[in-house]
């Protein structure tokens, strides 16, 4: 989100691993993420992290493989630890697209496949044709009763661990925000997002505002608060976090061995409770 130089992002990404991150995620949609990250791996970094992409437009037999050798180089990798179906696309068969997974898994190019943004039923039915190792899935204080719902029980059910995306609520729950903010419309994706506009906007700011008060209580940042919250799941396996500069990086890390007592839940989940939850807009049922 906004304009991130790339050689900014390739030390961000390097001070991440350093910083003992390991699991790097992108995804052929993701403008030129591959190829910044392919090039943040030189020198080693590929061989100290955890390498996950997607594929994200076409999901023909032709079209997953195609997209996996372009992912390859420029990631300058000979495999993926972890690919991953971007979206559900039910105009593509489903049973089509796992036996091109499970095919590219056997010839090495991929070492554990995974889905983003399924739903709980459609996790159950990708699973059906060959295993499913991951849900990359919407996971924050302000979204969070259909994946707790719905999604988490199929997950455990599947032994899929989750990667939680959006976090951080794409910035609600850093608690720098105030309703003034803007965002701009040419090159930050929170422009058209309902819940940076209006009354909505003004709503998440004021309970980040509160939320920000429980963080400083327990010797954390929101954001750190933020991360621990939906780290305590133990279906969660990591929680996705994006970052400009390395200095962001520092920030992530105390999140990692944080463990929120009751007390602590429960006055969050007062603060939220009331707060209408955003409607995510990948979610299909």
């Amino acid at each position: 989100m906004g304009r991130v130089d790339p050689d900014i992002a390739v030390d961000t990404v390097r001070a991440a691993i350093d910083g003992g991150l390991t699991l790097i995620d992108t995804a052929e949609g993701y403008r030129d993420s591959e190829r910044i990250v392919g090039e943040a791996l030189r020198d080693g970094y590929r061989n100290r992290c955890f390498l996950a992409t997607k594929v994200s437009f076409t999901f023909t037999p032709d079209a997953i493989t195609a997209a996996l050798e372009n992912s390859l180089k420029a990631l300058r990798t000979d495999v993926v630890d972890l690919y991953q179906v971007h979206r559900w696309q039910p105009e593509f068969p489903i049973n089509q697209t796992m036996e091109t997974l499970q095919r590219l898994r056997e010839q090495g190019k991929v070492r554990f496949v995974g889905v983003s943004n399924f739903t709980g039923p459609q996790l159950r039915e990708a699973a059906s044709y060959g295993p499913v190792h991951s849900n990359q899935l919407v996971y924050n204080m302000f979204q969070r009763t259909d994946s707790e719902d719905i999604d988490f029980p199929e997950c455990v059910r599947q032994g899929a661990g989750v990667l939680g995306h959006s976090t951080l609520a794409k910035g609600l729950l850093v608690g720098r925000y105030t309703n003034s903010q803007t965002f701009s419309a040419t090159d930050d994706e929170r422009f058209g997002f309902p819940q940076f506009q209006g009354e909505a906007f003004a709503k998440y700011v004021d309970a980040a505002q509160s939320l920000n008060a429980i963080a400083a209580d327990v010797g954390l940042t929101l954001l750190q608060l933020a991360l621990a919250w939906a780290l305590r799941q133990p279906v969660v396996a990591s929680v996705l976090v994006g970052a400009k500069t390395p200095n962001q990086i520092e920030d992530y890390l105390p999140a990692a061995s944080v463990n929120l007592d009751d007390e602590t839940l429960a006055r969050i989940q007062a603060i939220v409770s009331p707060v209408p939850e955003i409607k995510s807009r990948t979610r299909v049922e």
